[in-house]
């Protein structure tokens, strides 16, 4: 396979600066990145989705080279909003997304707020997070410890970390991994980019799923309101999520008729298996484009 020509560009989306890469062509997809990644966790998947679709991997406000303002708004609801306003003005009014971890949650809220605008869901390794904090446990606090560690709002997070970037950093994916503690290949690019504005950042992205992302996703559900467009759940068979939860049966709640399978991997799917990833994202979203 060949790697498909990008283009980088920075778009002001309402003030807030989001940088994406752009390729391929035909219908266009979104594609989201998680913790602590950047959009370049995206580029093997992302060139096998550029086949046959217009690919546009983009970084979160807080994440990559995107604005990291501090004092500003890191709900789902306002990180969902850039992504929109970064496809209109890419020209992509109704696109299809994928998101991983955080990615996954910011793309769960698109979905919800902008229906219009939201051809299809696709989420990697995660369960909504209404349910995730509903169903704490030991067993979840530990794996997840870094929740609850980094929703402090005290400045501790920042400072322990700012203190050795690098450290954290790579906690975050050793022992994360069924088949060894590999680094990724894009590790040098998440290092680059894991500025102490992205700590700042990343920490609010964490304390507002700790709290108003709680408050929008519990309205929603009181209303009724459920994701609409058709929705794809992709899980590692290795990971937390994939033996801890039955992730189909969880989504059904949050996206009746949601659709998905586990990979062989651990929870960083479209690096770790990118090949098996690829496919089926590309099976559903050709599904859908038909």
């Amino acid at each position: 396979m060949m790697t498909t020509p990008r283009t980088t560009q920075v778009l002001d989306c309402d003030g807030v600066e989001i940088s994406a890469e752009v390729r391929g062509s035909g219908p266009p997809v979104l594609l989201l990145h998680g913790y602590p990644e950047t959009k370049a966790m995206w580029r093997g998947v992302g060139d096998v989705l550029a086949e046959e679709f217009t690919v546009v991997a983009a970084d979160l406000r807080g994440y990559g080279d995107s604005s990291k303002p501090r004092g500003a708004h890191y709900a789902k609801r306002d990180m969902a909003r850039d992504q929109v306003t970064l496809m209109r003005r890419l020209g992509f009014p109704r696109f299809s997304v994928v998101g991983h971890d955080r990615g996954g949650r910011v793309a769960h809220r698109m979905a919800l707020d902008h229906a219009d605008a939201v051809a299809s869901l696709a989420v990697l390794d995660i369960v909504p997070t209404l349910h995730m904090f509903e169903h704490v446990d030991r067993a979840m606090a530990t794996a997840y410890f870094h929740w609850f560690f980094l929703a402090r709002d005290d400045g501790m997070p920042e400072a322990l970390i700012g203190a050795d970037r690098e450290t954290w950093l790579r906690s975050r994916f050793t022992g994360r991994r069924h088949d060894g503690d590999a680094l990724p290949d894009a590790y040098d690019e998440y290092l680059r980019c894991f500025d102490i504005d992205t700590v700042h950042a990343s920490g609010a992205d964490y304390r507002a799923a700790a709290t108003i992302d709680l408050e929008h996703d519990a309205s929603d559900r009181d209303a009724g309101r459920t994701v609409d467009c058709p929705t794809l759940a992709l899980w590692g068979a290795h990971s937390y999520v994939g033996r801890n939860f039955d992730v189909l049966e969880t989504w059904e709640r949050f996206a009746p008729g949601v659709t998905g399978a586990s990979i062989d991997a651990d929870h960083y799917l479209a690096e770790e298996a990118p090949a098996p990833t690829a496919s089926a994202l590309r099976a559903f979203l050709s599904k859908v484009a038909a």
